[in-house]
C-alpha cells in the first residue's frame, strides 16, 4: 500500500504539472519524475534482485547542473534465507521490505531546448532493508549508506516533458560492497527562466554607390561620394541661412553705438554656430565732405565693426575682413537728411548651407 501511494502521488503531481503553460528550462526550473529501476544486489547480501519505484524532485541551480533528492519503495526483494516456521512446514524464502532515499547533483550536457541531454551524477544515499521472518515476527533492518554515481541521457519530448535511462553504481561505505542499479522515467521539467530569443544578424546590404542606402532601395543609384541623401539615396538639397548686418553711425563719427552692439552679437552667434564662414563688413559715408576723407572715415567704421566681433565677441580675426567705400554706394538720396543718416552705416552678410 505505501509503494502504490507514493508512485500514484508522484504520478498525479506529474499529471497535474504538465497541465501548466508557465514551463521552462534552465536555472532556476524544477524537475519532478516518477521513476522503476532494476536493483542488482551483492551477492554477499543473500538476497534475489529486485525493483525500485519512486519519484525524484531536483532543482537547476545553474542552466547545466541540479540538486535532487529522491525515495524509492523495493518491491521483488527476497533473502535467500528460508523461513520453515509455516503450519505445513514448507520452505520459504522470506520477502525483503525496505526503501532507499538519495541526494545527488546532475551536470547535463549540451544546452538548454536539446532534444537529447546527456547526464553524469553523484551523490550519496541511504537504504533501509528489512528481512522479515513473517507477518507476527520481529525485523531484522539493515541501514547501508552509500556513495552513489550515475549516467544516462534525458530525452525531451517537449520543451518540459522528458524521458530518461540511466544506469547507477552503489558503493557500500559501511560493508564496502558494491552494487547497481538501471532504470527509466519519466517526468516534467517547469519554473526556469524562458528561453533568451535567438538574435538573427542582420544580412549585409549592398551600397554600390556608398551612401548608407541599400541598392535594393536606393532611388538615386551612383550619387557621388559624400553627397548627402535622404532615405531614398537621393541628394539632399541644402538650405542657405543668412544673417545681415545694418550698423548706423552719427554723422563724422566712427564710433559703434551701444544700441548697435547687440546686432553684432547676433551675427557673432551666427558665425560660431557655422565656424566655416567668414565674412567682409563694409564701411560707408554720405556724400558730406571731401571724397578722400569719406573714404577713410568709412575704413574707421568698417574696422570698429570688425573689432567689436574679435575683440568683444570673440570670432576669430582670420574669418573678419573689413573694407571702405566712402560715398561710392548710397542707397538712399543725399540730398535729404533723412537718406544721409541712411548711407553712414556698415554692412555684413553670412551665409550658411543646411543640409
Amino acid at each position: 500500500m505505501k509503494l502504490k501511494n507514493t508512485l500514484g502521488a508522484t504520478i498525479a503531481s506529474i499529471l497535474a504539472a504538465s497541465s501548466l503553460s508557465a514551463f521552462a528550462q534552465g536555472q532556476g526550473a524544477v524537475e519532478a519524475e516518477a521513476f522503476a529501476k532494476r536493483y542488482f544486489t551483492d551477492s554477499y547480501r543473500n538476497m534475489s534482485d529486485g525493483n525500485l519505484y519512486g519519484g525524484s524532485l531536483s532543482y537547476f541551480i545553474t542552466d547545466k547542473v541540479s540538486l535532487g533528492l529522491s525515495y524509492g519503495d523495493y518491491s521483488d526483494l527476497r533473502s535467500d534465507k528460508r523461513n520453515t516456521e509455516h503450519s505445513n512446514g514448507a520452505a520459504k524464502r522470506q520477502k525483503v521490505k525496505g526503501s532507499l532515499a538519495t541526494f545527488d547533483a546532475t551536470y547535463h550536457f549540451r544546452n538548454n531546448g536539446d532534444a537529447l541531454r546527456p547526464y553524469l551524477s553523484a551523490g550519496v544515499g541511504h537504504q533501509s532493508i528489512s528481512n522479515l521472518k513473517g507477518e507476527r515476527h520481529d525485523s531484522n533492518r539493515d541501514r547501508t549508506t552509500f556513495a552513489v554515481v550515475g549516467a544516462g541521457v534525458k530525452w525531451y519530448i517537449t520543451e518540459n516533458l522528458f524521458t530518461r535511462a540511466g544506469v547507477e553504481g552503489l558503493y557500500g561505505l559501511d560493508n564496502h560492497q558494491s552494487e547497481w542499479q538501471a532504470g527509466l522515467g519519466v517526468g516534467v521539467n517547469f519554473g526556469g527562466a524562458p528561453k533568451a530569443a535567438k538574435v538573427v544578424d542582420p544580412v549585409a546590404c549592398v551600397d554600390s554607390d556608398f551612401d548608407g542606402v541599400c541598392d535594393e532601395v536606393d532611388l538615386c543609384p551612383d550619387t557621388p561620394a559624400g553627397t548627402p541623401v535622404d532615405a531614398n539615396g537621393c541628394p539632399v538639397e541644402a538650405e542657405t541661412v543668412r544673417v545681415e548686418l545694418d550698423v548706423k553711425f552719427d554723422f563724422d563719427k566712427d564710433v559703434v553705438r551701444k544700441d548697435s552692439y547687440a546686432d553684432i552679437e547676433n551675427l557673432a552667434d551666427f558665425m560660431k554656430q557655422f565656424p566655416q564662414t567668414a565674412t567682409t563688413v563694409e564701411g560707408h559715408t554720405d556724400s558730406t565732405g571731401p571724397a578722400a576723407y569719406n573714404q577713410k572715415l568709412s575704413e574707421r567704421r568698417a574696422n570698429s565693426v570688425r573689432n567689436v566681433l574679435v575683440q568683444t565677441y570673440g570670432v576669430e580675426g582670420e574669418r573678419v575682413n573689413s573694407v571702405g567705400y566712402g560715398a561710392t554706394r548710397p542707397i538712399a538720396d543725399n540730398a535729404t537728411r533723412e537718406g544721409r543718416a541712411l548711407n553712414r552705416r556698415v554692412e555684413a552678410e553670412v551665409e550658411a548651407q543646411v543640409q
